[in-house]
């Protein structure tokens, strides 16, 4: 007869691999529109802008009139669950078959409980989500004609997790800790990583947005300088606004910048791949995927699910970056930040071909 289990190692065998804070819940509108409408609307094309719920009601009228739709994809708007934390550990769970949970605070609304029905649906565990009296936070994505997406977020009146809600159980027994920078959320973001790294978790940070890099740079630069960011993930234009004013700039000037301060440093660059440093080793790997994005929404997100696949699986750095570019060309396959089962086929038969290990669950 074996041992029985005491509650702490009980929860530590149960415990997921991964586990994602994202304060406020989400859920994503995501709609293909037309130009003029994004020439209508305020902040830059291409980023995320916060407005407020009467701004976002506004766009998601206009959106009727201005909705475009694609041969290939007959729906022209899809509302889901969202936000970059979000879409990671569903991509991981969903379609790499690691174990998710994440950490956060859903309102008593439709959204709510839209949100907790399409996380639970692909494995994510939400034990550690707090259910308040209030609305959910809501996002509205626009994608262009090029398949580019503007985000134009409303969470000031959402509820959300505070710092000292946090406890220990939020992530013992796990090993990594999935973070998204917001300056909004630093003091909860602190108090996770402080509690994550007494429980001996690894810590991954995506820098959000060029605008929350651009206006909160100091307190960003804090945070990794404090060097309990063991991986950060930025895309071509968070890199540049990172290294601007220094003596160097670019993409590759960005990821030494980076890895001064983390262990693993990854800028990605769109059509044209991703460069990844860890120690002395940099490399380089072109874009899987080729076509014309249908929508980029959740490409960075789902890279970031395929490059935390390769390092929980033992892979190089290089074989992490291929693993990122074949599922973040699978997410830009359809609308939304979640990947179709049609497009996870996809993603393995590119990963076969480049003999990366597939994962144990396949949907």
């Amino acid at each position: 007869m074996g041992a029985e289990l005491t509650p702490d190692r009980a929860l530590a065998a149960a415990a997921p691999t991964v586990v994602g804070l994202q304060p406020v819940a989400l859920i994503d509108h995501v709609a293909r529109v037309d130009w003029s409408l994004l020439d209508s609307i305020p902040g830059e094309r291409g980023g995320s802008t916060p407005v407020a719920i009467e701004e976002l009601e506004h766009i998601l009228q206009d959106v009727k009139t201005h909705m475009l739709s694609a041969p290939n994809d007959p729906v022209s708007v899809k509302t889901i669950a969202g936000g970059s934390v979000a879409n990671t550990v569903r991509g991981l769970s969903a379609g790499f078959g690691v174990s998710t949970r994440i950490v956060g605070a859903c309102g008593d609304d439709d959204e709510g409980q839209l949100f907790v029905s399409n996380m639970s649906f692909n494995g994510v565990d939400l034990s550690r989500m707090r259910n308040k009296k209030g609305p959910t936070g809501q996002c509205v994505c626009l994608v262009d004609e090029s398949g580019n997406r503007t985000m134009r977020p409303c969470l000031s009146s959402a509820v959300k997790l505070q710092a000292n809600e946090l406890m220990r159980e939020d992530f013992k027994g796990s090993k990594w800790l999935v973070l998204r920078y917001a300056i909004f959320n630093l003091e909860v973001i602190k108090a996770a990583i402080t509690i994550a790294k007494q429980e001996g978790l690894l810590v991954s940070l995506d820098l959000a947005s060029f605008e929350m890099v651009r206006n909160f740079r100091l307190p960003l630069l804090e945070l990794l300088q404090s060097g309990n960011v063991d991986l950060c993930f930025a895309n071509e234009d968070e890199a540049a606004e990172l290294t601007r004013g220094e003596e160097n700039d670019g993409p590759d000037a960005a990821v030494e910048y980076l890895s001064n301060m983390c262990r693993w440093a990854v800028v990605t660059l769109s059509a044209n791949g991703c460069i990844a440093k860890h120690g002395k080793e940099i490399v380089r790997v072109p874009a899987i995927g080729g076509s014309k994005p249908a929508d980029a929404t959740g490409a960075g997100d789902l890279f970031a699910s395929g490059f935390i696949y390769g390092l929980v699986r033992g892979l190089s750095l290089e074989d992490c970056c291929k693993v990122g570019s074949c599922s973040g060309g699978a997410v830009i396959r359809s609308l939304s930040g979640e990947v179709t089962p049609e497009n996870w086929h996809w993603m393995y038969k590119q990963m076969h071909g480049k003999a990366l290990p597939l994962p144990e669950i396949r949907n």
